[in-house]
């Protein structure tokens, strides 16, 4: 399911999310915003020169040779434009919509680079176990900074997976499904600029990076600050809890 982002209709949007657990909106930014947004990716994962590895253990057992993957937690605490862009309100109106909420706030942010030829690979999964909340109005947005084809390891989705609520996970420290088989999500090919909005209890994966060029996508999670978490995850992150859209109706702090 996709939208286009020139004022995109937002109720049809949150219709879309409602029905199959996700949303693709298209143009959201610029090219030329697409094409600045990664060049800073790479700039600060070279300067940082971080040498560790996010690849899943399971991930591992989806290929023959290899893989590799490159990741930033927090670029806004790095970047001020990261921090401009998680107050835009091209991308925060779309996550109240798709949330049926009027306040908006952050939970975390992730930046990832996917190499060419062998980019890591992500097994179907929720997000939810993660960092389970009360009433599961926690979300995601999917920034693609540059063209995501088939080939370059775009997100796969399980449409309307989301319905059927939490599911067991293989905890293995990556939280895999064991059901269903990769091969059964729907891929999610987008171009530079587009974002895909998806809930955490929708089930998606992404395939290996088999292309001669970087895939370079940032994940911000977001939540309704009136969903209280049900237990204590990710509170390392920087800025967990800063308000994008609104304000938090409960006065408490990050947790």
């Amino acid at each position: 399911m996709t939208i286009t982002s020139d004022r995109p209709d937002l109720s049809t949007a949150a219709q879309q999310y409602a029905e199959q657990g996700f949303v693709l909106v298209k143009g959201l930014l610029s090219k030329d915003e697409a094409a600045y947004y990664r060049q800073r990716s790479h700039d600060l994962l070279a300067q940082l020169n971080r040498s560790d590895d996010p690849t899943w253990g399971a991930a591992r057992g989806m290929t023959e040779a290899p893989t590799k993957l490159q990741h930033l937690h927090d670029a806004q605490f790095y970047d001020a434009a990261f921090s401009k862009l998680l107050v835009d309100p091209r991308f925060t109106d779309v996550a109240a919509a798709v949330m049926g909420v009027d306040n908006v706030q952050l939970h975390h942010t992730k930046l990832f680079v996917k190499p060419p030829e062998n980019g890591s690979p992500f097994p179907l999964h929720q997000d939810h176990p993660f960092f389970p909340h009360t009433y599961h109005r926690v979300g995601a947005a999917i920034f693609h900074f540059d063209d995501a084809p088939i080939e370059k390891g775009c997100v796969r989705i399980i449409p309307g997976s989301h319905t059927s609520g939490p599911r067991e996970h293989e905890a293995e420290g990556s939280y895999h499904l064991l059901e269903p088989a990769f091969e059964e999500a729907t891929p999610q090919p987008a171009e530079a600029g587009d974002v895909l909005f998806f809930t955490y209890l929708t089930v998606h994966g992404s395939g290996v990076n088999v292309s001669d060029q970087a895939r370079t996508t940032w994940l911000v999670q977001y939540r309704d600050p009136a969903d209280p978490p049900m237990v204590k995850t990710h509170d390392w992150s920087l800025g967990q809890g800063m308000m994008l859209r609104g304000v938090d109706p409960t006065g408490r702090s990050a947790v």
